[in-house]
């Protein structure tokens, strides 16, 4: 007798249950197989996904060609209207400020749409530098001196960073904030929309103020423009009517005809 689970069954049965054991699932293996997916079916839907990211790829390429192209376009014709030219602003940072513009439009980051400003930092600091456009009504507000920083230059802008206490200017496009008044008075606090150029605008209390070495009468006497420790600084006089006029959400962009920065901008190459 041999005993299976607390039983006691003949010698005879207890073998026949054994050889059950073996037996069964042999027989049971015999009749199933796993489904491995067929080699062809995974390589088709492998080559169908990749195509469609190519085609995906390509149209987006296409529409960011043609965007360009209405935008260049748009340029031209608000350069040409408004007589630009005539007023010292390079062509191409009115070109790369609408881009940066309309792309931060449709990031919906900008609160007001109706204002565009910009500094051109390719100009000599003696010149009035910066303009604010209202952009639907296609006028110039207001045309003024703006400093750069300290280590960027003497009369001419040529060094920029973004890196607490280098004393020097930002390249970029920026968004304002609110106002405050501070130890220069009336000033506008703007943050950094280009990563690794001007996102520690915040931290590097990077703000529009007004300043008194910012004006023709520091030019007559030095011969140059006063400059700031990294702030757009512009006239005393001035700043009580552009700063309320530009505040608030509107586009504001730093430009220099640097490759680095028109290469790698996360605004203007997204």
């Amino acid at each position: 007798m041999k005993t299976f689970i607390g039983f006691s069954v003949p010698a005879s049965i207890g073998k026949f249950c054994c050889l059950l054991l073996f037996i069964v699932p042999s027989a049971t293996s015999a009749f199933y197989h796993p489904v491995a997916p067929h080699a062809n079916v995974v390589s088709a839907k492998v080559s169908a996904a990749r195509v469609s990211a190519v085609r995906l790829a390509r149209a987006r390429a296409a529409a960011r060609t043609a965007e360009l192209k209405v935008i260049t376009l748009e340029a031209a014709d608000l350069f040409k209207e408004m007589q630009l030219e005539d007023s010292g602003l390079n062509e191409k940072a009115l070109e790369y400020a609408l881009i940066g513009y309309h792309r931060l439009l449709k990031k919906g980051v900008l609160n007001r749409t109706d204002i565009l400003s910009i500094c051109d930092f390719s100009q000599s600091s003696s010149l009035k530098r910066m303009y604010v456009i209202d952009v639907p009504n296609r006028k110039l507000l207001y045309r003024s001196y703006v400093a750069h920083g300290i280590n960027s230059g003497a009369e001419y802008a040529h060094s920029f960073s973004n890196i607490p206490e280098s004393h020097k200017s930002s390249l970029g496009f920026y968004v304002t904030r609110s106002t405050y008044f501070g130890g220069n008075g009336l000033s506008l606090r703007i943050d950094g929309m280009d990563r690794g150029f001007n996102n520690r605008a915040s931290q590097r209390n990077i703000v529009i103020h007004g300043a008194p070495y910012v004006s023709e009468r520091i030019l007559h006497k030095y011969g140059l423009m006063g400059t700031t420790f990294g702030c757009p600084a512009i006239p005393d006089e001035l700043s009580s009517q552009i700063i309320p006029a530009i505040k608030d959400g509107t586009c504001f962009f730093i430009y220099y005809p640097s490759k680095r920065y028109l290469e790698r901008s996360g605004v203007l190459n997204r």
